[in-house]
């Protein structure tokens, strides 16, 4: 690994400029559009004067430099170079703004093990052209820069802010800028990594335009286009999704079965588990998909699609579909954001096994455990779901009353029955903790009402719920409803918790908001009284890092975000294009909405002081090994970074991908031996790598699967034009164009996966006969009987539905469709 890494084959392209020129540019306009700054970008080709804006929604720089091929282009107000040929930042001489004679290239920092300063966990740009690294640089605080308003969107900056202010996610875009890659529109990660890299530079404007993240997000979801309001929380969701769907990757088979082992879960009572113990972790769902945005809190706790319905309340309209309040609402949860877990159809059952993981998943990705007992033979039945945000109840007066109550008596009685174990998880504890809290704030509210806390939200969100009357449990033993009761409880915390309190509730002809004060702590939250006893996290408490706020009603409002700066500890409100430093008593006051906490350990922090002393030794080594830079990034961000995580950049023999060899100097670090022997032997995985080469298995597996692509696309069309060209066919075979689609994507190489076998029964119905017809209105497709035996003998599948036609319909081929006429004979297969 060499510093020719760094070097760009296009600087030679470079003309004269001078600092002075730089200065005169920014002060212009788009040569395009007009617009004025910040952030104009200005051609570095020679001889061309060109000047565009890079946040605009046509992205006039980009466009430029696509069409003439001039590559490099330099920003006017940071003076960052980007080269789109090499899609990276290119580093120049500190003496760019000196020398009219032109810059000349200069090599980016040598790879090191540890980022500058990992002490501190804080996202740390590459150092400024014209400046240099210094521990004061450092401890100068940065990403105190706000963002402008394009139009009632105040809840995307609040919550862009808030996310920006989470240094495991922020480290990553700063840090592994390399594996921001994708080819999926709209390469929404790509304008996230822009935007952060703006945010936390040094020489940072006084704020920032996120034109080209919003349109991204509205190209994504519709719901978000125009400049009607919207919901921060259905947006983080949202932005959340389409950074986890551009930037997932397949977790190799050696990683899934570690995972597998660290998250396993225990075994039902009767030996039997109701749902999938290990949920896929394939994919988080589309966020054009629509389903209620609060669970029905009476429902037992199951997989949810992840949603972003059209939900606003904020500077103006508000709504939030969400299902009714009960008239007992001690339990009002669980309510939180699942990602899919729906049991596969049997045709891409083989499809959806592997498990995919992202740096959104690795962050924010936590599990709870949901239990549900048969108070009658005792059976208790368990399901696993992974979530991104808690969704809690605010409960009032009376849900205090018999939320406490309940605590206090341990419901339910019954030996053996889930709520037994209360006592044992810290319940007493934390209940004398809140009348602590309660009588030494000793405040007006002792008049009124007991203080809301967050672990008041938290304790109704994980109360034990009786199913009973109208919701009785169907016992799978009993073989009838029977009396029951649920419950859940974490099984693994994520690193970064966000809470989302349900504040808007929206009924038929209403809305309304919940304007209750939530008191939340800003360090030390312990989730402990919340942990299933096979919980795999041994860190449980939390520091606050940000919190969204809403002001107003339920018909109008603002966002604004609190965040703590990383780097100085201080508190400061962003308010659109707005920074100001605040004292963290504004924050304790505030009207909180979502609530980001990070996990804290100061373990963590003396681990990564003892691996900087390691490497400082820089003791003579025969050896060097290879890490994974995103793990590196977790190791300096995480309170608990897992094992070693070399699987990301070998494949499952041992080598490197051959499409990853071409920017392997973006997916790892190396390291000298003393420092991998203490990462290793502290927190194992690995495999231990001191030599890359490209993986000639899987370069003959590539070679193979592009032969085998090439011949059925090429055998279908063959096929399929023979079909075309038949005048009146006496059998037509249908296909569900759903797998067909799925194959389709494999064979043009969209998918790298083939689609399983053939699953027709989406289109299929069984009829009184036993016999399987063709299900009115379904999304089919007509294929020959020969192009059904050659995708049946490759993949196999069914039920087989031959449609055989009449003579009137031999003597009119426009009646094919009509399904009335058609007369299905199949064959199950």
């Amino acid at each position: 690994m060499g510093d020719s890494k760094d070097l760009c084959p296009h600087l030679d392209s470079i003309g004269e400029v001078t600092k002075e020129d730089l200065l005169f540019k920014s002060k212009g306009v788009c040569q395009s559009c007009g617009v004025t700054g910040p952030n104009l970008w200005a051609c570095l080709q020679v001889s061309c004067p060109y000047v565009g804006c890079g946040e605009s929604f046509a992205d006039h720089s980009t466009i430029h430099a696509q069409a003439k091929k001039h590559n490099l282009t330099v920003n006017l107000t940071t003076f960052r170079v980007w080269c789109y040929a090499c899609e990276k930042e290119v580093f120049l001489e500190r003496r760019l703004a000196a020398h009219p004679a032109g810059p000349s290239p200069r090599v980016s920092e040598q790879d090191s093990p540890l980022p500058s300063h990992p002490l501190k966990a804080v996202p740390i740009a590459v150092a400024d052209e014209g400046e240099s690294e210094s521990e004061d640089d450092d401890l100068k605080p940065r990403g105190l820069t706000g963002m402008k308003n394009l139009g009632n969107s105040c809840y995307m900056n609040a919550a862009l802010q808030a996310l920006s202010n989470c240094p495991p996610l922020t480290q990553f875009f700063l840090e592994c800028g390399g594996l921001v890659r994708t080819d999926k529109k709209p390469a929404l990660c790509k304008s996230y990594q822009k935007l952060v890299s703006e945010v936390w530079h040094r020489r940072r404007p006084s704020y920032v335009v996120p034109t080209s993240l919003s349109h991204g997000i509205k190209l994504v979801n519709p719901m978000f286009r125009g400049y009607a309001q919207q919901d921060t929380q259905e947006f983080l969701r949202c932005l959340m999704d389409q950074l986890h769907e551009e930037l997932k990757e397949p977790v190799v088979a050696a990683a899934a079965a570690l995972a597998e082992a660290r998250d396993s879960d225990s075994s039902d009572t009767d030996e039997k588990r109701e749902g999938d113990p290990s949920p896929s972790e394939d994919e988080f769902l589309s966020c054009d998909s629509s389903s209620d945005r609060e669970p029905d809190n009476e429902a037992h706790m199951r997989s949810a699609s992840r949603p972003c319905s059209p939900v606003h309340h904020h500077e103006g309209h508000a709504k939030l579909a969400g299902s009714p309040p009960r008239a007992s609402p001690v339990r009002m949860g669980p309510s939180y954001v699942f990602k899919k877990a729906q049991v596969p159809s049997a045709g891409s059952r083989r499809r959806r096994e592997q498990r995919h993981r992202s740096v959104i998943s690795d962050i924010f990705d936590g599990s709870v455990l949901s239990l549900v007992q048969c108070l009658t033979c005792d059976r208790v039945s368990t399901t696993v779901e992974t979530f991104q945000d808690l969704s809690l109840p605010i409960p009032g007066k009376e849900d205090l009353a018999k939320l406490h109550s309940a605590i206090y008596q341990n419901v339910p009685a019954k030996p053996g029955a889930c709520g037994g174990s209360y006592a044992t998880q810290g319940w007493l504890a934390f209940i004398m903790e809140y009348i602590r809290r309660f009588v030494v704030s000793c405040t007006p509210s002792w008049f009124w009402g007991p203080v809301v806390t967050l672990e008041d939200c938290l304790a109704a969100f994980f109360a034990a719920d009786e199913l009973k009357g109208d919701n009785m449990y169907s016992c799978e033993r009993c073989k009838k409803l029977r009396n029951g009761v649920k419950y859940c409880k974490v099984l693994r915390l994520p690193e970064i918790l966000c809470i989302h309190l349900k504040r808007f509730r929206h009924e038929v002809m209403y809305s309304f908001k919940i304007s209750s004060h939530v008191s939340f702590p800003l360090e030390g939250l312990d989730l402990r009284p919340f942990l299933a006893k096979e919980c795999t996290s041994q860190i449980t408490t939390y520091d606050l890092l940000s919190v969204i706020c809403h002001h107003g009603t339920a018909g109008s409002g603002h966002y604004i975000a609190y965040c703590q700066n990383v780097i100085n500890g201080q508190w400061y409100e962003f308010d659109d294009q707005y920074v100001t430093e605040v004292h963290e008593t504004v924050v304790q006051n505030a009207e909180a909405y979502v609530l980001f906490y990070r996990k804290s350990s100061e373990e963590a922090v003396r681990e990564r002081q003892q691996v900087v002393s390691l490497a400082a030794m820089r003791e003579p080594s025969l050896l060097r090994f290879y890490v994974s830079r995103e793990w590196l990034n977790k190791f300096n961000t995480f309170a608990e970074p897992g094992p070693i995580t070399n699987h990301t950049f070998l494949c499952s023999h041992g080598g490197i991908p051959p499409h990853k060899y071409h920017y392997i100097d973006d997916l790892v670090v190396i390291l000298p031996q003393n420092v991998w022997e203490h990462l290793y032997n502290r927190f194992g995985g690995g495999p231990a790598v001191n030599h890359l080469y490209v993986c000639c298995i899987c370069q003959v597996e590539i070679e193979a699967l592009a032969k085998r692509r090439r011949i059925e696309i090429d055998t279908f069309i063959k096929l399929n034009k023979a079909f075309q060209a038949e005048e009146s066919p006496g059998v037509i075979y249908c296909i569900s164009m759903q797998w067909f689609r799925e194959w389709e994507a494999f064979v043009k190489g969209k998918d790298n996966e083939p689609p399983g076998p053939i699953d027709n029964s989406r289109i299929a119905q069984v009829k009184g006969s036993g016999h399987i017809q063709l299900k009115q209105g379904a999304d089919y497709g007509q294929i020959s009987e020969e192009t059904w035996v050659y995708l049946n003998n490759l993949y196999g599948g069914g039920p087989e539905i031959a449609i055989r036609q009449s003579v009137a319909q031999l003597q009119d081929p426009e009646s094919l469709h009509g399904e009335q006429k058609i007369e299905a004979e199949t064959r199950a297969v």
